[in-house]
């Protein structure tokens, strides 16, 4: 049967809608060959949980975020369902615990297994709903007193100031109207120190709890700070001993060296105590000044080149 360029075309572009499509859902968290139970979580804030999320159970992921909804009607609270491995059963009173994915601030959901009873979660049910505080909140949670203590400090700073400026305007007054009375001064200052003695207290009060949050911030630094010195002082000690180590090698090799040499052993040390060789040098050079001698005298004899046959005489060696 001979199938049209058109039948053809229409099938492969079928095919690849398909393709498409199932593609497209899997990346939005959607698996079509996993069996899956979906559960529901209702939080009162989701903390930027965005479907696809992985859902883990002891560090495993073990499924994902399918649907986030808002519930207008319930005090704004969001609706959150998950899918998990349909073969991994719940029990009864399982938490799902809105946790940090690492310090980037991403979130996932841990699932914290309840205690086992025999009875489990069906499919379509209701998991309890948890939040864990993540390294960003906690930070908050310490600074935040930190800040009101110093703010109820700069308050109370504030009104003692103003309050003393209103002193100096009395001793001012004082000074230019020489007819009142150091007693009217004296009750001034005493109505002043009165009224801003519980101003005094707070501000006491402000600076003790301020000084404690700073030693509690740095008994919690100290550990941390000896931890890194400690490494940093060991890797460098590592550094210096391997140095000193290898150093102390090559200078035992080059004294072993050197003492062979002075013992005569190896071609250098009988080179530097045999005079053998220079004396056969020397000879070998004078043998050679003799010969190089003879031969400008007498190249005949080395050299005996006869056209005609003829033989002559040739002259005595030089000695």
């Amino acid at each position: 049967m001979n199938i049209s360029k058109e039948t053809k075309i229409g099938i492969l572009a079928l095919t690849s809608f398909v393709i498409l499509y199932l593609g497209f859902n899997f990346l939005k968290g959607k698996d079509f060959f996993t069996q899956e139970n979906k559960y529901v979580i209702i939080y009162k804030d989701i903390q930027g949980l965005t479907p696809a999320n992985q859902v883990s159970l002891s560090g495993m992921k073990i499924g994902q975020v399918k649907e986030i909804e808002l519930l207008k009607g319930d005090a704004n609270k969001v609706k959150v369902v998950i899918s998990i491995r349909k073969d991994l059963k719940l029990p009864e009173g399982t938490q799902a615990i809105l946790a940090s994915d690492g310090l980037l601030g991403g979130k996932l959901i841990r699932i914290e297994m309840g205690k086992f009873s025999g009875k489990f979660i069906e499919d379509g049910g209701m998991l309890v709903s948890t939040s864990e505080t993540g390294v960003t909140d906690l930070l908050k949670e310490k600074a935040l007193p930190l800040i009101q203590n110093l703010d109820s400090l700069t308050k109370s700073l504030r009104v003692v100031v103003k309050s003393f400026e209103s002193t100096g305007m009395v001793v001012n007054g004082f000074v230019k109207n020489s007819d009142r009375s150091v007693s009217s001064l004296t009750a001034s200052l005493n109505s002043t120190i009165t009224e801003n003695r519980s101003n005094l207290a707070g501000i006491s009060a402000n600076m003790r709890t301020l000084s404690n949050n700073l030693i509690e911030t740095e008994k919690s630094l100290k550990p941390l700070i000896g931890k890194f010195n400690t490494m940093a002082d060991s890797l460098n000690a590592l550094k210096i001993g391997q140095a000193v180590a290898t150093t102390q090698k090559s200078l035992e090799g080059l004294q072993k060296i050197m003492q062979g040499i002075e013992a005569g052993q190896g071609s250098m040390g009988k080179l530097l105590k045999d005079d053998s060789l220079y004396t056969n040098l020397n000879r070998s050079i004078a043998d050679l000044d003799k010969l190089l001698i003879d031969f400008r005298l007498a190249p005949k004899r080395y050299v005996n080149i006869s056209v005609f046959g003829g033989n002559k005489s040739t002259p005595p060696v030089v000695k």
